[in-house]
């Protein structure tokens, strides 16, 4: 990145329009190659702490936090099998208007 600034400097100085694109040009491709590190690394980092972090000491915290904000935690979530799904009454009452209005 300090050479990019040295150039640009350069290339202000004598305002040399080819000059200045090649430096915006290596300036943009430093930048992408920085954000790709970036992105990588916190990746990295990101699955090593979820893989390190006990499970116990997160839905403690988690307990911790709802508490002091007066929050009551549901841990037991049910599972998609505990649901029992009804049909919807408003699918077969707009299915009969529906009905009605193609026939009349």
């Amino acid at each position: 990145m300090a050479s990019v600034v040295k150039g640009m400097e350069k290339a202000m100085a004598t305002m040399n329009l080819e000059q200045i694109s090649l430096v915006m040009d290596k300036f943009e491709q430093q930048f992408e190659d920085l954000d790709v590190q970036t992105e990588y690394m916190e990746n990295s980092m990101g699955q090593t702490t979820a893989i390190t972090t006990p499970g116990d000491q997160v839905n403690e915290l988690m307990q911790q936090v709802a508490e002091e904000n007066g929050l009551e935690m549901q841990m037991n979530m049910p599972s998609a099998s505990d649901v029992k799904l009804q049909p919807a009454k408003e699918n077969d009452e707009l299915g009969a208007r529906l009905a009605k209005l193609r026939s009349g």
